[in-house]
């Protein structure tokens, strides 16, 4: 068969570095807080000065194993350090402590949806590192700047490093992935996806023969096929961009009949193409060996004594049990944790028909609208508990509070109570609507003649010209009703 005409399939495998919510580094007591000036969060031991040594951080151990209980990994009952041995330009001690063949979690799993498909990935590992400083490319970027500044304040910062079985078939895959791997972190408040860098993609792409998939992978034929590791990736949307590039780019090589070269590529967002950074390093150029001054780790007996939240997929299921809500109201209610929590403080007083309605379309809408999220209202749940209040007994229309008074509260901060006291958005009902409903009729007899001879457009007229004679303030339910009843 000519190399044109062959059916091509895409094998990603993905290694995502997470930076975990620790109050200090990995190995020492330094500060893991953005810094505004460089170099000033270091000491001895993050700077790799001889005579320091590592003590680790036992927050950062418990994150790493609410990960493996998230994802179902094994925690064996021993792991221990190692030390990568490699050119790092930002580790100044020019070795990374990292875990190689013992690592803290083991063979876990990752369930998520594509376009409404389920789909499982296998979690070959998840094991604990430090991070390594940062380079800041002046003049340009990776390959074109004229020199490269070094700042060592994310040295030594705790990361999860997650290595994906090659189960994904397309970067659509990687990107949904994503969403649910930050997704379940967030809900352990183990991850902070507001930090710069907190996420960091790696992936491994090979182009192969479609036919090496059928009925799985053909190891050996994955094996042979020269892949691409694809650094510098930072956002979902990030590495589906990558990864649609990077795997066109070595299809049309395989279809011109040429050699895709293994080797480490770079992501350049700006100009949207991968380029290459350097042969591909293997496991031996690595030269591990444990770390001398850490001892091993025994924590087996933590997967039972730590716990972990209510997962999204659990508080999904509750939400539409519990509550009634349909599957789209449910995924929007749990699409954070913050989210989830604010809902359930709004429905333990509401109908939670009433609640999902505010809280899923109308403030997650406006909130979304001004480039905010839930966090930024966290300490206004009171207030907008009171607007569903307003609402529901009626005292002013779902209209005025959507439109008047819930966008005051965001865009001026405050309290609806003054807000429907200053713009006069008291409900107008009983005898006042009705005296308004007769003037209007009074004055449209056209639309009255229209409404007769059975124009269906002539009543909506008549609603809005009461609805506009009220402000706003009168129920169109009862106007309809009153119209019908003079009519």
């Amino acid at each position: 068969m000519a190399q044109a005409q062959r059916d091509l399939a895409v094998v990603i495998g993905l290694e995502v570095h997470i930076q975990l919510e620790t109050d200090t580094k990995i190995f020492c007591d330094c500060s893991t807080e953005p810094a505004d000036e460089a170099n000033t969060q270091t000491c001895p031991v993050c700077l790799g000065l001889p005579g320091s040594l590592p003590v680790l951080n036992e927050a950062a151990v418990e994150a790493a194993v609410k990960v493996g209980k998230a994802i179902d990994a094994d925690i064996p009952e021993e792991t221990r350090f190692h030390r990568k041995n490699y050119y790092y330009p930002d580790l100044p001690k020019n070795f990374q402590i990292t875990q190689y063949d013992e690592p803290i979690c083991q063979d876990g799993r990752i369930e998520f949806s594509v376009e409404s498909e389920r789909r499982s990935v296998g979690i070959r590992r998840a094991h604990l590192e430090e991070d390594p400083g940062s380079l800041r490319h002046k003049g340009g970027s990776i390959d074109t700047a004229e020199y490269t500044l070094v700042d060592y304040n994310r040295a030594g910062v705790p990361l999860m490093e997650v290595v994906t079985e090659p189960d994904f078939r397309g970067p659509g895959e990687v990107r949904s992935f994503l969403s649910k791997l930050e997704e379940v972190l967030e809900y352990l408040d183990v991850f902070d996806a507001a930090r710069d860098g907190s996420l960091r993609i790696d992936a491994n792409l090979s182009v192969v023969e479609a036919d090496a998939l059928d009925g799985g992978i053909d190891e050996d034929r994955l094996a042979a096929a020269n892949r691409t590791e694809v650094k510098n990736i930072s956002s979902h949307k990030g590495a589906q961009k990558a990864l649609s590039y990077e795997a066109q780019r070595q299809k049309n090589a395989i279809k011109r009949g040429r050699e895709v070269q293994q080797e480490t590529r770079h992501w350049d967002e700006s100009r949207g193409i991968t380029v290459s950074m350097r042969s591909k390093e293997e496991e031996k150029d690595y030269r591990y060996f444990r770390e001398a001054d850490l001892p091993p780790l025994q924590v087996s007996n933590w997967k039972d004594q730590v716990e972990i939240p209510e997962l999204p997929d659990a508080r999904r299921e509750r939400f539409q049990g519990e509550y009634g809500l349909s599957a789209e109201a449910a995924d929007k209610l749990t699409s954070t944790k913050q989210v989830a929590d604010f809902y359930e403080a709004v429905t333990s007083e509401f109908d939670p028909d009433l609640a999902a309605t505010w809280v899923a379309d109308e403030l997650l809408g406006e909130l979304n609208y001004r480039d905010m999220t839930i966090t930024d209202i966290t300490d206004r749940l009171g207030e907008v508990t009171r607007l569903v209040e307003l609402v529901a007994e009626e005292e002013i229309t779902a209209k005025n509070a959507r439109e008047v008074v819930l966008r005051g509260m965001l865009d001026d901060g405050h309290d609806p109570d003054i807000i429907v006291e200053r713009e006069g958005l008291g409900k107008t009902g009983g005898d006042a609507v009705e005296t308004v409903v007769e003037q209007v009729i009074d004055q449209n007899p056209g639309a009255v003649e229209d409404f007769h001879a059975g124009e269906s457009g002539a009543l909506n007229y008549l609603v809005g010209q009461v609805m506009q004679a009220t402000g706003g303030s009168a129920d169109p339910g009862e106007v309809n009703q009153l119209l019908r009843e003079q009519l």
